[in-house]
Parts: structure tokens; sequence; C-alpha cells
């Protein structure tokens, strides 16, 4: 396959040594890769070239990498990853409100990591096709297979995480019923106490994002303001 072919990564990484970890676990993995360390340059590259996907440092020396992905997410929609050494939950909740796609926190597995990036390319790439050749059987949107532990949209697995798969889980086990936050954390969280009202919605707006992917015509999730969420009955 000619160089140019190869899906191109943007590595948005101001700690060279981490760079130097990205760059050969991801060119290891037939990725093409260009790595900037501020995110003025990581904006101008962005204007510049096409790519299949950001992986962004928070704590860049210019400016934060919240502020990058705001600006990238006003023209693109293409899979940001973002790369944290902070624990607090908080910003891993400001980031995927902001539109990050995920997160991992440093220090990471390189093999993970390589594995999480093509995940999120197959999600791309797939989308359209998995609309045009996955129909809606009888009216079914989604589907929950409980033996291999996985939720389908319109035929195609939902690449999920495990708090996501648990919260899906749960719409799906009661359609129709309106869950407060608290609800949702009690049953879809290990430790709710180690988690806020702000994740739950942070990763509803997540599966939002994943089921517009296989299905971009419906909103299976509904939003009652004060209350909480529901899943549409129509969806199962």
């Amino acid at each position: 396959m000619p160089n140019e072919d190869l899906p191109k990564i943007l590595v948005v990484e101001d700690e060279a040594s981490i760079a130097d970890t990205l760059q050969y676990a991801l060119e290891s993995e037939r990725f093409l890769v260009v790595r900037v360390t501020t995110g003025s340059d990581a904006l101008k590259a962005f204007g510049v070239e096409e790519y299949a996907m950001v992986i962004l440092d928070i704590g860049l020396p210019d400016m934060s990498g919240f502020d990058v992905c705001r600006k990238m997410r006003e023209s693109s929609q293409l899979p940001i990853l973002f790369l944290t050494a902070r624990e607090s939950e908080v910003d891993v909740v400001l980031g995927l409100e902001l539109g990050a796609d995920d997160y991992m926190r440093k220090p990471f597995s390189p093999r993970e990591l390589t594995a999480r990036v093509r995940a999120h390319l197959r999600r791309s790439a797939g989308t359209a096709a998995s609309v045009a050749a996955s129909p809606v059987a009888g009216g079914q949107l989604l589907e929950h297979d409980k033996v291999r532990q996985r939720i389908l949209c319109r035929g195609a697995v939902l690449e999920l995480t495990r708090n996501e798969y648990q919260l899906l889980a749960v719409f799906i086990a009661a359609p129709g019923r309106v869950f407060s936050r608290d609800q949702l954390l009690d049953a879809a969280w290990a430790d709710p106490l180690a988690a806020m009202d702000r994740t739950v919605d942070a990763h509803v707006k997540t599966l939002r994002a994943k089921l517009r992917a296989l299905a971009p015509d419906v909103d299976p999730i509904v939003t009652h303001r004060g209350l909480g969420y529901s899943l549409d009955e129509a969806a199962i």
C-alpha cells in the first residue's frame, strides 16, 4: 500500500517521550503520523491537511486541549481522542461534552491505544455502509445480545465502553421508563458515589453520537427536562 494511502493521524503532544511512543505504536500499525507540540500548530496543521483522527493532549504549552477540540469541532466531526495526565473526572466529562470521542489517562498502553484508534476509524468508515446494509427489521432499532454482552443498532454492533454498555442496557430493559440521573448512576456505575450527574449527561451525549452514526434519522434517547432520560419505546 502506498504511504499516501495510509490513514493519517495528527498527534498533538508536547512531551517528546510520549509523542515518540505514540508515533512508534501507530506507525507499527501502518498509520501515518504528523506530530505537533502546541495547540496553535495543531490548528494550523488541521486546516492544511486531511486527517483520519486526532490524538490530543489536554495540557499543552500555549492553550488547552479543550480549546483545540472546540475549534476543531466547528468544522469537523472526525474522531478525537484525549490524552490526559489529570485524575479529575471533571476534565474527562468536560472533554466529552466538548465533542471528544474518547479519552485515555497517562500512562497508557500503546496496544490499547492503537486498538481504540482502529475502532474509531472502523466506526467512521462504516457509518454509511452500515446504515445502507442494515435496515430496521420489523421496526426494531436496538437489540441487546445478553449472551455476548453487546448491543446492536440496525444490525451493526455498537462499540461501547463498559459504562456506555451498562447505561444503554438499563434503557433497553425498561423502554419508556424515565430514569433520574441518580437512578442511572446506581444502575450503570460500579461505584456511583465516585461519579456525578454530569457524568451521566456526558455518557448520554456520546451514546447519542454513536447511535446517530448508525441511525442518523432517529434519536431514541429522550431527554425529560428536570427529570432524566428514557428510551423511546419505538426503538425496541
